[in-house]
């Protein structure tokens, strides 16, 4: 497997597809505004190709210190194939000196769809992703953190959203205790 990445574009009809397949609309942001925002230099909207097949794609942004992976999703017919672990090295690969964080839906016993939460982390654990004991809320949806490449600082993933945003996203990060209560 070789795979390589491309920028993507508004008519990138295949990422879009995978896009609306493997997030709710509760947590999407308008395709178009993605494409705008990875022409800024501190954000990348990146698909991920083998050959030419269409592998996934993923949406982060950067600062000097941390970047933050918003999205990744790996076409579902290609899923369980290494393409997931591909993209995370490569990824890796471009940002060898910075902390890597992703949130992802929190493994909570009560939710309904606990067994693809749980799955989904367990793919992080195996690719060197560890858990930062803090959860946020981020347009209304509790997501725990994990990070590979350094240690979590809550201040520092703090700033890099009101930089980011140019100061209109504060979420809310919290630290969890052992009983899901929020410190």
């Amino acid at each position: 497997m070789q795979i390589r990445a491309e920028k993507v574009k508004l008519n990138s009809e295949g990422v879009k597809r995978i896009y609306f397949e493997a997030f709710p609309k509760k947590e999407r942001m308008p395709f178009p505004m993605m494409v705008a925002m990875s022409k800024l230099w501190n954000t990348k909207f990146l698909g991920f190709y083998d050959a030419d097949t269409l592998c996934g794609f993923t949406y982060l942004a950067q600062n000097s210190k941390i970047v933050f992976v918003m999205f990744l999703a790996v076409d579902k017919s290609l899923r369980s194939k290494g393409y997931g672990s591909a993209i995370l090295h490569e990824i890796q690969k471009m940002y060898p000196n910075k902390k890597i964080i992703i949130s992802i839906e929190p493994c909570d016993e009560n939710t309904p769809d606990i067994a693809v939460r749980k799955s989904r982390k367990a793919f992080y654990m195996r690719n060197g992703y560890r858990e930062t004991g803090y959860r946020m809320k981020l347009n209304g949806v509790i997501q725990e953190i994990i990070i590979v490449g350094g240690d979590f600082v809550k201040r520092e993933f703090r700033l890099f959203f009101v930089f980011y945003s140019n100061g209109t996203v504060w979420p809310k990060i919290w630290k969890q205790t052992e009983k899901g209560e929020a410190i």
